[in-house]
């Protein structure tokens, strides 16, 4: 593939997958924003508070899905299609039946994980409700992360835009609805997000009706050793979907142990913001994703760099924007979601969304570092990066920053987290590059010399 075939196909998968993935966070703001009117500061606490829980749920989802899709495009890409129609199936059966314990969580055991959440009397009713509803709503949310990643490496990203903006566009649509016209309350926000997400679905399955559809369901004999293949190629993403909710869950421990519901409410606000800019990575990795595994099934290494040298471009530039625009902008981005003119809530946001959002370059490299390993089915390297990012680092160090600072160090610790993960990430494609040029492995890939050499000819 050539360089300007391979930008062009990077373009357009990139940025209908962005759309697609801002149209999800949109709608993640809008929650926050028609809870945060209707139902004050407590409303946007318990909003926060339940919110690990629906990234745990997705994780799941994309997990299988990532794993499923990228190994059936790279099958594709070798005219296996029996094959990739049984990793379709595969990950389906996976995905609805992981989908189940979440069922089962929700019928039983929601109020035991309100608590554990660190709801007090006060926030405690609306968490629940929230909570349990996600739960029960898991196998609409995990079938739709599959599909959309399906549909995408199937070669048709512009439908999985559609279904993506769909689902975001109604969600908001019926969150006005739900809360302020039926007086729903914050049952009528997680209601609208469920029923969304449905709609996404129904859209997807628009691709099924298209004679291009190459996968579907057939008769096989059920692989456990498929299924660890396809679980091992998507725990990145797996890992990098549940770090943020660890994430947020431990922030919301130590914040409601610092600043009350006041800080959570205050963290509600940056941590909504920071899941918009994240999207933004995820959408430029994920439509990178396809390219890549289809370049890697073909043994195609010079588009293989050049789609990663435009990724990385790409991350840098919008980092250096959305800096730009949270240093203006801070003020009025906190008063728009503290309905109550709080000046606590205010001062407390303002703050955290300088000091977090210093974090951005940092965590688009590491986002398009992971996906890319995974895309070339190099699990191992995506896994350290997605691990290092989600749990090992950052929960010591929040717990450290916080003792010694207070909530200035809360806000401080993602940036130093990320930054050292960045380190890592830097040095695997370094000793991938090293590798590559000693032993001529074809599982290895020489990345940066394009990297430090953009005058490179391929």
């Amino acid at each position: 593939m050539t360089k300007k075939v391979a930008f062009k196909e990077f373009a357009i998968y990139s940025s209908l997958n962005v759309l697609g993935m801002i149209g999800i966070s949109v709608y993640i703001l809008a929650d926050t924003f028609f809870v945060a009117k209707g139902m004050g500061m407590v409303g946007l606490a318990a909003l926060n508070l339940a919110l690990p829980i629906y990234g745990f749920i997705r994780g799941i989802g994309v997990m299988l899905g990532m794993g499923g899709a990228t190994k059936y495009s790279v099958l594709r890409a070798q005219d296996k299609s029996e094959e990739a129609n049984s990793v379709f199936t595969h990950t389906l059966i996976a995905t609805l039946f992981m989908s189940l314990i979440y069922v089962f969580l929700g019928f039983f055991l929601s109020n035991h994980i309100t608590n554990l959440l660190g709801a007090d009397s006060e926030v405690f009713e609306m968490t629940q409700i929230y909570l349990k509803t996600l739960l029960l709503g898991a196998p609409i949310f995990m079938l739709s992360d599959m599909l959309i990643l399906f549909v995408r490496n199937d070669r048709n990203p512009r439908l999985s835009m559609f279904a993506m903006l769909g689902g975001s566009m109604s969600n908001i649509l019926l969150d006005y609805i739900f809360i302020f016209v039926f007086k729903m309350g914050i049952f009528g926000a997680v209601l609208a997000t469920v029923v969304s997400t449905l709609l996404g679905i129904s859209i997807l399955f628009l691709h099924f009706l298209r004679k291009k559809n190459n996968f579907r369901i057939i008769k096989t004999r059920f692989s456990f050793s498929l299924t660890i293949k396809i679980t091992a190629l998507g725990l990145p993403s797996l890992i990098t979907e549940l770090s943020s909710s660890v994430v947020l869950l431990v922030f919301n421990l130590i914040i409601v142990s610092l600043a009350g519901n006041v800080g959570v409410a205050a963290y509600g606000v940056v941590a909504n913001l920071s899941f918009v800019v994240g999207a933004i990575f995820i959408g430029i990795s994920q439509g990178m994703q396809p390219l890549t595994s289809r370049a890697h099934g073909l043994g195609d290494k010079n588009t293989i760099r050049r789609l990663l040298r435009f990724s990385l471009i790409t991350v840098t530039i919008i980092s250096i924007i959305i800096n730009i625009l949270i240093f203006f902008l801070a003020g009025p981005i906190a008063h728009l979601f503290n309905s109550e003119n709080n000046p606590e809530l205010q001062q407390i946001a303002i703050i955290g969304l300088e000091l977090y959002f210093t974090a951005i370059l940092f965590m688009g490299f590491n986002t398009i570092t992971s996906t890319f390993f995974t895309s070339i089915e190099r699990p191992i390297p995506a896994q350290i990066i997605s691990v290092l990012k989600g749990l090992v680092i950052i929960i010591p160090m929040a717990i450290l920053m916080s003792s010694l600072l207070g909530i200035t160090g809360v806000w401080l610790s993602f940036p130093a987290s990320e930054g050292i993960v960045a380190i890592v990430s830097l040095i695997l494609i370094l000793i991938s590059r090293k590798a590559w040029g000693k032993h001529n492995s074809d599982n290895l890939l020489p990345i940066t010399p394009v990297l430090i050499d953009p005058s490179r000819k391929n």
